[in-house]
């Protein structure tokens, strides 16, 4: 079995071709992949060659790990059926392309453990699930401050703005510099440029730039014994003056990716209206169609979402 993917052969070298597939176990599902959404923070990284050394990374890879299909073959011991829409967080399936994301194909063969059910209404939306469930683990915990800031007003910042919303809490301030993404709180929420805001007593601020150049600015914003989460992923590696951290007795926190518990909850949230991934996808593009949608997703400031669409694609 072959499939048509998404292969980053290198830096800047992306374009759809015909991968084999390994066989299906007892235990796996073959999924046919209707949506796909391309992440402008470590997929980027990858794209442009700056991404640092990770486990599992390397070339070629197939892209991807927020996807959403239909089971066309579920192994015995699987426990789906064909038919069942799921979300799918990536697949480790190509016999000639690495498997660190994965999503970005037509059809993926995965263990069923890895994907969810979800309802089939959701289609395109339905790839938002893992940046959602991951902004979801930034925030989730006894331990954990919910933001008062907000650094970036991108798909990752508006859903950190939407959950604490969600969560009952006082609204928070979102920092954007760009202008074409100063739109979308609805009300909800305050976006404003940092130039424009005076306080200095921020209890919890959350990075959702990926940008290192920051720290400094954000100490500097912070409460007496205020946190600062980095909610991005940074290529640079971080530094931060450090008489001034001191001064403040500031917190760091790193925040990873998503638990299968932070989807479930996620998914939750949805299903009650909590939370809205409305307006978050702005830009769809057919799947034949990827080399141009990935540059115009990396590129265009005013794409806060692409999503590939399969469903063209045989």
């Amino acid at each position: 079995m072959d499939t048509a993917a998404v292969l980053l052969s290198g830096p800047q070298d992306l374009g759809l071709e015909t991968l084999a597939l390994v066989d299906p176990g007892a235990e796996d599902v073959v999924v046919e992949i209707t949506h796909s959404g391309i992440s402008t923070g470590t997929e980027k990284l990858f794209w442009s060659g700056e991404m640092p050394p990770f486990p599992g990374m390397g070339y070629p890879l197939v892209p991807g790990y927020e996807a959403t299909g239909v089971v066309i073959d579920a192994g015995r011991d699987s426990g789906f059926k064909i038919g069942e829409t799921v979300f799918v967080p990536g697949a480790n399936c190509f016999t000639e392309a690495k498997g660190l994301f994965g999503g970005a194909a037509r059809r993926i063969v995965t263990p069923a453990t890895r994907v969810s059910r979800i309802d089939s209404g959701m289609r395109g939306e339905g790839a938002l699930l893992a940046l959602a469930a991951t902004a979801r683990h930034a925030m989730a915990g006894l331990d954990r401050d919910l933001p008062d800031l907000i650094v970036g007003h991108g798909v990752l910042g508006r859903l950190l703005a939407r959950l604490t919303v969600a969560a009952g809490c006082k609204a928070p301030t979102v920092w954007e510099i760009d202008d074409q993404r100063m739109e979308g709180a609805n009300g909800a929420y305050e976006v404003i440029k940092p130039e424009d805001d005076p306080r200095r007593d921020y209890g919890c601020i959350y990075d959702a730039s990926g940008s290192a150049a920051l720290l400094n600015d954000l100490v500097a914003r912070l409460a007496k014994g205020g946190e600062i989460v980095l909610a991005g992923f940074y290529a640079e590696p971080l530094s931060f003056a450090f008489p001034p951290a001191f001064m403040k007795e500031a917190r760091f926190r790193i925040a990873a990716e998503w638990t299968a518990d932070d989807l479930s909850a996620t998914r939750a949230l949805l299903d009650c209206g909590a939370l809205s991934l409305d307006g978050l996808i702005t830009h769809t593009s057919s799947a034949e169609h990827a080399s141009a949608a990935y540059t115009q997703a990396f590129n265009d400031p005013a794409c806060l979402k692409m999503i590939l669409d399969w469903r063209a694609v045989a």
